[in-house]
C-alpha cells in the first residue's frame, strides 16, 4: 500500500489507535481520528495522547461526507469488522487495515507470529526469551501488550519481531507475512464476534496466507483442525504433540520433551526442570522451542533458557499463601478451555472464582473438568446465572453469587481451610467489569494482599 501524499483515518482511540497514530505521525502521514463514543472526553484523550493534539476528530457516527478525502483506514482490533462505521468505510471503497498490517508495512527484519485460542501470551514471552539467547535485537510485541506499531520505526534488517496475534487482529491483515508462524490450538472462543466456528478457524489459519513455501508454520498435531490444515497449508509444517511420539517434530515422551529432526532425537528438557505447570504449558514450551529451532537456536541454548523461565503474569500465577490457603491468579483464563487448564494445574481442593462477560461460550466441559477438585464455585458478572445453570445440570450445587470480585475473594478466603486453594480462573472475558484481563488480575492480587494486611 502506498502512503505518500495520502490521508488516513485512525478508527479507535485506545492503545492500538494511539500507537498507530504515532507511527503515522512519525512518517509524516496525515490522518483524522474516529471514535464511535460520542461522549469521548477529547481534552482527557489529548492529555494522555498528545499525538491527537492537532488532529481533526469525528465522534459518534461516520458518514460518507466524513470520508470524502480519506484514502485508507487503520482500524483497532476492538472494532468489529461488521460494525456500522466499518460498513460505511467499506461502502466507500476505502482500504481497511489493522495496526498489525500498518506496522508490518513500515518494519524491517524477520517475524515470528503466534496465534491460537489459548497459550499465546506464555508462548510469545518464552519465544522472545529463547530468541534473545542468540539474537541481540528481539522485540516482543502484539496482543501481549506492546503495540507492534510502537516499535516498527526502530526495526532494522537485523531485528527479530515476536508477535502475539489475536483473531481480531488477523481479520484486517492483507500483506502481513511472518517468516515463522504458530497456531497453538483452536477451541470455541469469541463466537459473539466471529459468529461461527468455521469462520473463527479460518481467521486463525489466515496467519499463514502470505507465507512463502519455504517458511515455517508450527502446529499442534493433537488439534484435529490444525492437523488437517497442515496437510494443505502449502508451507513447511513443524508439528508438536503432547500425546504421541512424532517421527519429526517436538513431543512429550513421559516426562521428557524431545525433538526429532528426522535423523536423530534430542532431549530438550525434563518437565521436572520447568517452573511452569501443566500439560498445556508443556505444549507452550514445545511450540516456543519449535519456533526457536526454526530460527536456528541450538537445543542446548533452548534447554538453558527453559530452566529459568517462569510463568507470565495472570496465567496460573502464584500470588500468596494466607492461613495455609494458596491463591492463584489465572485471569488470562478468558474462555472455558483456558480455564480447564487452570483447574487441571491445581493440586489441592479449590475455591474457584469464575464468570464475566458473555462471549456465547458453553460451560459444560469446564464444569466437567472440576473432577472433585472444586469445593465451591463463586460467580460474578454477566454469565453467573448461565454458568450456575450449567453447573447444576452436572450435579454441582455449591454455588455462591457475588456482586463483585472483591466480595468473591473475601468469601473464598473466609470459607477456605488450610490446605485449600483459591483460584481466579473466570472462563469469561473481563469486559463490563474491568478494562481487560490484566486489570482483573491485578485487582484480584490487590484484594488478596489487602486481606493479608487486615490480619
Amino acid at each position: 500500500m502506498e502512503f505518500t501524499g495520502r490521508k488516513g483515518l485512525v478508527a479507535g482511540s485506545g492503545v492500538s489507535g494511539i500507537a498507530a497514530a504515532k507511527l503515522l505521525r512519525q512518517k509524516e502521514i496525515e490522518f483524522v481520528l474516529f471514535d464511535a463514543n460520542k461522549e469521548l472526553d477529547l481534552d482527557a484523550l489529548r492529555a494522555r495522547a498528545p499525538v491527537f493534539a492537532n488532529t481533526d476528530v469525528i465522534l459518534g457516527e461516520l458518514t460518507d461526507a466524513d470520508l470524502a478525502e480519506i484514502d485508507f483506514a487503520v482500524v483497532s482490533p476492538g472494532i468489529p469488522t461488521d460494525s456500522d462505521a466499518i460498513n460505511v468505510i467499506r461502502g466507500n471503497q476505502i482500504p481497511i487495515i489493522g495496526e498489525i498490517e500498518l506496522a508490518f508495512l513500515f518494519s524491517k527484519g524477520k517475524i515470528a507470529a503466534i496465534t491460537g485460542t489459548n497459550g499465546k501470551t506464555t508462548t510469545t514471552a518464552l519465544t522472545g526469551e529463547l530468541l534473545k539467547s542468540c539474537f541481540y535485537d528481539v522485540k516482543v510485541v502484539g496482543n501481549i501488550g506492546i503495540p507492534y506499531t510502537s516499535v516498527a520505526a526502530q526495526t532494522t534488517d537485523d531485528t527479530l519481531i515476536v508477535a502475539e496475534i489475536s483473531s481480531f487482529q488477523l481479520e484486517t491483515i492483507q500483506d502481513f507475512a511472518p517468516d515463522v508462524s504458530a497456531i497453538l490450538n483452536i477451541t470455541p472462543d469469541h463466537l459473539d464476534r466471529h459468529k461461527t466456528m468455521e469462520c473463527y478457524i479460518k481467521t486463525k489459519e489466515s496467519i499463514t496466507k502470505n507465507q512463502k513455501p519455504d517458511s515455517v508454520c508450527v502446529l499442534n498435531y493433537e488439534d484435529e483442525a490444525l492437523r488437517e490444515f497442515g496437510d494443505f497449508a502449502g508451507i513447511k509444517v513443524l508439528y508438536f504433540s503432547s500425546r504421541r511420539v512424532l517421527e519429526q517434530g517436538l513431543y512429550l515422551d513421559g516426562n521428557e520433551i524431545c525433538y526429532a529432526d528426522g535423523n536423530s532425537i534430542h532431549t530438550i528438557i525434563h518437565t521436572d526442570e520447568l517452573n511452569i505447570l501443566g500439560v498445556h504449558n508443556y505444549e507452550n514450551v514445545m511450540a516456543a522451542s519449535a519456533i526457536a529451532i526454526s530460527f536456528g537456536v541450538p537445543v542446548e541454548k533452548i534447554t538453558e533458557v527453559l530452566k529459568h523461565f517462569k510463568a507470565v503474569e495472570h496465567r496460573i500465577e502464584y500470588v500468596a499463601e494466607r492461613n495455609g490457603v494458596k491463591y492463584y491468579n489465572d485471569s488470562k483464563g478468558t474462555n472455558p478451555d483456558a480455564a480447564i487448564k487452570g483447574i487441571q494445574a491445581m493440586n489441592r481442593p479449590t475455591y474457584l472464582i469464575g464468570g464475566g462477560y458473555d462471549k456465547q461460550a458453553g460451560y459444560d466441559e469446564w464444569i466437567e473438568s472440576f473432577d472433585g477438585k472444586v469445593k465451591q464455585l463463586l460467580l460474578i458478572g454477566q454469565t453467573k446465572e448461565k454458568i450456575a445453570q450449567s453447573a447444576r445440570a452436572h450435579g454441582f450445587n455449591d454455588i455462591v453469587f457475588c456482586d463483585s470480585l472483591k466480595e468473591a475473594v473475601e468469601l473464598a478466603g473466609a470459607n477456605a481451610s488450610e490446605g485449600d486453594a483459591v483460584l481466579l480462573s473466570p472462563a469469561c472475558a473481563s469486559w463490563g467489569m474491568f478494562k481487560n484481563y490484566e486489570e482483573r488480575g491485578r485487582m484480584f492480587k490487590e484484594y488478596v494482599f489487602g486481606q493479608q494486611k487486615k490480619e
